[in-house]
């Protein structure tokens, strides 16, 4: 009996990328039996995320090869990627084959500038949950959305659970229960304040007003994109 192909998953990688959207996913995917990961962008090679963090590329664009599972991650600079045409048309030929669609964080938005979330129940960090009706979308309050083979989590730390969650999807539940015996995955938050749900309303504003002029930028580059007819 012949083993089935190697699992194909290319990781976007771009700058200004939030380093455990990327990486959270990452380590639990490494854990999928027979699956072979790229991080991809542009050209191999170094690449800064927005805490400072370096991270490599280990494929290109042109180079990257068929995939079975795309995943997006966001960060602060998915914005600059959100009106990049070579990063556009790089998700828009992979997501269209892919047979998994993914993303953590504000990697959904970057889906939804790709055209890939029309008609898709999805998810993203708690404070762009607004934007996704911009793409089609339809945005549900979960940590993690599985909607046909789209598969989208919350913020950051949410893409923990989003890679257990592609586990259980693409190798069966016990592999994931398996990497998460592994990582000791028992989470016990020291502050009943991870979502505006259970947060104080003053430390809620407090974040909101932090974040201000990254949520105007966003919605401005929305405009922008609606006014161009994209």
């Amino acid at each position: 009996m012949t083993n089935p192909p190697p699992l194909q998953i290319g990781m976007l990688l771009f700058p200004g990328v939030t380093q455990l959207d990327l990486t959270g996913p990452f380590e639990l995917f490494s854990r999928i039996p027979g699956a072979r990961l790229a991080t991809v962008w542009k050209q191999p090679g170094p690449v800064r995320a927005d805490s400072g963090l370096e991270l490599v590329a280990s494929e290109a664009y042109a180079t990257c090869p068929p995939l079975d599972l795309l995943f997006v991650p966001g960060g602060y600079g998915q914005i600059a990627q959100m009106e990049d045409a070579e990063t556009l048309a790089f998700l828009r030929h992979h997501g269209a084959r892919a047979r998994w669609v993914t993303s953590a964080c504000t990697g959904a938005l970057l889906l939804g500038a790709a055209d890939l979330l029309q008609g898709y129940r999805a998810a993203t960090h708690w404070m762009y949950m607004d934007l996704l009706p911009a793409f089609g979308a339809t945005p549900v309050a979960e940590r993690v959305v599985i909607d046909r083979n789209r598969i989208t989590a919350g913020g950051v730390t949410a893409g923990i659970d989003f890679g257990l969650r592609v586990i259980a999807e693409v190798a069966g539940v016990e592999a994931a229960q398996t990497a998460q015996l592994e990582l000791e995955y028992d989470p016990q938050p020291p502050f009943a304040c991870g979502h505006p749900r259970t947060a104080p309303a003053e430390l809620v504003a407090s974040v909101r007003a932090r974040f201000a002029a990254r949520m105007a930028e966003r919605e401005a580059q929305l405009a922008r994109l609606r006014a161009a007819g994209v």
